[in-house]
Parts: structure tokens; sequence; C-alpha cells
């Protein structure tokens, strides 16, 4: 299973190449989120926290405390709408950044802070079911055209031209068509 469909308890601790550990918190993202998660003392409610969540920037502080827990900007724009956070278990404040581009990995959840090679990311399986019908056809046209090569089969483009040309052949029966090469 990819980890977006894994319940929140379980992605939290689920860190891989998509997430690293800080000292204050550790992080995990899918293509269209971040889930920061930051350990609090048990006990910890809403009241007692200064969550701030913009755009462009995190603050997460313990009202108690005059240092913030988090404070700086994250790596890319985040949908703020989208975006929201919780405590779980009195002792964990969990975080869920929307991605404005979902297309992306993070290489830190903030600026500056550790980062992550992102070309070592696996990414979550999708179902063709899950893609806008343009792409749906030219993925199922690469995976027909990626058997085809594999049974040392003509490609869906090679099968094009040929029942093109069978067409003219077809519509003109009295031409010569053997000196004809293909490209």
């Amino acid at each position: 299973r990819d980890s977006a469909s894994l319940p929140r308890k379980q992605r939290r601790h689920n860190m891989s190449a998509s997430g690293a550990s800080e000292d204050n918190y550790s992080w995990i993202q899918t293509l269209s989120e971040v889930t920061i998660n930051v350990p609090v003392p048990a006990g910890t409610r809403g009241r007692d926290l200064d969550v701030k969540i913009t755009q462009d920037h995190l603050t997460v502080k313990l009202k108690s405390q005059p240092t913030p827990l988090i404070d700086g900007d994250v790596h890319a724009r985040i949908k703020k709408g989208d975006s929201t956070w919780q405590i779980e278990d009195g002792n964990l404040v969990v975080i869920e950044l929307a991605k404005v581009n979902d297309m992306e990995w993070w290489k830190c959840a903030i600026k500056g802070h550790k980062e992550v090679d992102t070309t070592k990311i696996t990414p979550e399986n999708s179902k063709l079911s899950d893609l806008d019908g343009e792409t749906r056809a030219m993925v199922e046209k690469m995976m027909f055209d990626q058997r085809q090569k594999a049974a040392g089969l003509p490609s869906s483009d090679d099968l094009q031209k040929q029942d093109a040309i069978k067409k003219i052949m077809e519509q003109n029966p009295g031409m010569d068509f053997s000196q004809m090469k293909m490209s």
C-alpha cells in the first residue's frame, strides 16, 4: 500500500526517502501533501499552541515556551485553505499541508532544514482510473506499445500506418505498390 492510503497514525512513522526527521519534528510526503509531526508534552491542548499556516510559512509554538518548535518558510507554496492541524494522543501535533504543485517532491519541509534526495523517492502507486481521460489514454497506449515491442510486434503507430496503406491500396486497386517503402 502507498503511504497516502495508510491511516494517519501509521503514516506518521513511515519515514522513507520521501521525508526526514529533524530535532523538533518529522515529516513525510505524497505528491499532493506533506505531513509534519511535531511531538509536544503529554496533555497538550489546542489552546496551549500557536500554530500559523500561510501559503509559504509555518509556525508551531507552545505558548508557554519562548522559542517556536517550527518557524520557517515551507519548501514550496501550499493551499492554506486545504491545510490543517490537530493534536493526536495529546502529545503529537499533526500538520497536513496541501501542496499547490501536486506534481513535485519536496527536498525539505522547511527551507534550510535537512534535505532528502528526491531522486530516491518511490512514487505512490496510482490507478489508471485515477487519471483524467487524456492522460489515461496516453498511458494505455504506452503500455500497449511496450507489450507489443516486448513481443516483437508493431507499435500502435505502426499499426495505424499499416491500416492507412491498406485503405489506400483498397481504394486504388490498379496502382502498383510493390516499390513503396515505409518509414
